[in-house]
């Protein structure tokens, strides 16, 4: 997978189409993205010590990792992203539309 975490994504495809987040977590096995701000769900919980009358929260939910494009720090727009060998043996991230290298955010 090509999505790390901390990387600016936007979402290309489904009810939070358009929308733009940082990257909070990758789970490579199931082939999702954590994205914040973007797709929020209502957790229900039940009663506990911190919550005594039981509680409804709004949280993130994972999208498919094909659904979301990594926004290039360098022409500002969605790009897929090729890895290519540097002549010093590193590997990098190159943006399709500006052959630009894609770092995350820190």
């Amino acid at each position: 997978m090509k999505i790390r975490k901390n990387d600016v994504v936007r979402v290309m495809r489904g009810d939070e189409k358009g929308k733009t987040g940082k990257v909070l977590s990758v789970d490579a096995d199931r082939d999702r993205v954590l994205i914040e701000g973007v797709n929020f769900i209502w957790k229900h919980l039940r009663r506990s010590q911190q919550h005594p009358h039981g509680a409804r929260i709004q949280k993130e939910s994972a999208l498919p990792a094909a659904n979301v494009r990594v926004v290039c720090q360098s022409c500002n727009k969605p790009t897929r992203v090729v890895v290519k060998r540097l002549e010093d043996g590193d590997r990098a991230r190159i943006c399709r539309k500006c052959r630009q290298a894609v770092t995350p955010e820190v």
